[in-house]
């Protein structure tokens, strides 16, 4: 399917390389370009591969009608006029999670997660249940692990699980590509840039249910109305979390209305997370599952790195990297999981992204730090409604302001609510710097 092409590969980073090497043997003859200088070790390696890596911030002017394929990086916008340019002389555009899927060993089950919020983990927390009950299960996708890596490692074979987290920026570029399991953890507006609307952006989650039959299996979030919209036409049979048979109270989380754990006894807090939780549990119940693997796990997981991440504590004064939180109903989630006094660093990209959700949560806040190329933006928000706010371009000069304010029993909380792409190439880098100022304090 994929021999005898000539390809462009349009942006490089993980999965760009990890495309390419899949490819070389296939007698194909491939172009990978990027904006930015790569690795050098890289780039000789796919040299002699006999791929031709090219340094371009036009790569439109390479493409013409002689390409039978483009592979788009996920971070590249649909709207880039390379992509535009390969529409219009119908060259196929696909990413590099639906190449490798046509490379997977049969009899394989794939689960796959997506979601506006709690993607990273949810699926983080199905993984380590699956491990803990000896289960075989390989972890990819959208976590940091490109699908092509997996198949050029040989990391998974037949009998296996899959399990993947799928952004929106991904799906949006699948044709064939299928899951077994689908988690849809919630849905709202974000990266509205990006897709041009929430309309068009629901219609790309949608792609995660594409090809299912009743035989594949739906785990949806009964509380948000826009998954149960979405989805009532699909033909899975569907599992409901925050429903009235699988709900958490301020005491457990319960399954088929038995209490499976007690949540004094788990280290994860926040609504947030006990819904993940019940997604967790649910992936167990359809595989047939002993819950109790799960619970043995969270009495030990502290929760994933950048999202809402307790850092230190300093003279009473606690620091939480949520460096994840690129849309401000992520930020709304943080900010739920403490009862007051929070001094919130928030901004980054600028996406058209509205702020007026946060104002139910106001009163937690004692002061915005606004950060970015949105921040001035964030200032005339707040200033429409008594917000206290200041204004920094960069995040080390905002924590030198929060820390001249603190006091002892006060959160200092980095939740941005918006892209790092403005300051940082990944929003683990903007929570890594902030983790570092934070401990050298």
């Amino acid at each position: 399917m994929y021999e005898n092409k000539k390809i462009l590969i349009l942006g490089m980073a993980k999965s760009g390389y990890q495309v390419a090497k899949l490819l070389s043997n296939k007698n194909n003859e491939i172009i990978i370009t990027d904006s930015k200088e790569q690795d050098k070790d890289k780039v000789l390696e796919l040299k002699n591969l006999n791929i031709e890596f090219i340094l371009t911030d036009k790569p439109e002017d390479l493409l013409d009608e002689t390409y039978d394929l483009v592979i788009k990086n996920p971070a590249v916008f649909p709207s880039h006029p390379c992509i535009v340019k390969a529409h219009s002389l119908d060259i196929l555009v696909v990413n590099e999670m639906e190449i490798a899927y046509h490379f997977l060993p049969q009899n394989i089950k794939i689960i796959g997660v997506t979601g506006s919020n709690g993607k990273t983990t949810t699926t983080t927390l199905i993984y380590e249940a699956l491990k803990e009950a000896k289960k075989s299960v390989v972890l990819g996708g959208n976590i940091g692990i490109p699908l092509a890596e997996i198949i050029n490692e040989n990391t998974i074979k037949e009998g296996d699980i899959l399990l993947l987290e799928i952004s929106d920026h991904q799906l949006i570029d699948m044709n064939d590509f299928k899951t077994d399991i689908s988690v849809l953890t919630n849905l709202c507006p974000t990266h509205l840039d990006y897709h041009g609307s929430y309309e068009a952006y629901k219609s790309v989650k949608y792609k995660i249910f594409k090809g299912h039959t009743n035989d594949n299996i739906a785990i949806l979030n009964k509380n948000n109305i826009d998954s149960i919209e979405l989805t009532k036409d699909i033909k899975d049979k569907k599992y409901y979390f925050n429903s009235e048979d699988n709900y958490y109270t301020d005491d457990g989380i319960y399954i088929d209305n038995k209490l499976v754990v007690n949540i004094k006894d788990i280290l994860l807090k926040g609504t947030h997370n006990y819904e993940n939780i019940l997604a967790m549990l649910l992936v167990m119940k359809v595989l047939n599952l002993d819950f109790k693997y799960g619970i043995d796990f969270l009495k030990r997981f502290k929760g994933v790195e950048h999202r809402i991440e307790f850092v230190r504590n300093i003279d009473g004064v606690e620091y939480y990297n949520d460096s994840k939180s690129t849309n401000p109903t992520a930020t709304i989630t943080a900010l739920k999981s403490f009862a007051n006094n929070i001094h919130l660093i928030f901004g980054g990209m600028d996406r058209n992204q509205e702020f007026n959700d946060l104002i139910p949560y106001k009163n937690r806040i004692i002061k915005i730090y606004a950060i970015g190329e949105v921040r001035n933006k964030i200032k005339d928000f707040c200033d429409k409604n008594d917000i206290l706010c200041e204004t920094d371009e960069f995040l080390k000069d905002a924590l030198e302001k929060v820390n001249k304010n603190v006091k002892k029993g006060d959160i200092v909380l980095l939740s941005p609510g918006a892209a790092s792409w403005d300051q940082y190439a990944k929003f683990e880098d903007r929570g890594e710097e902030f983790k570092n100022l934070v401990n050298s304090l």
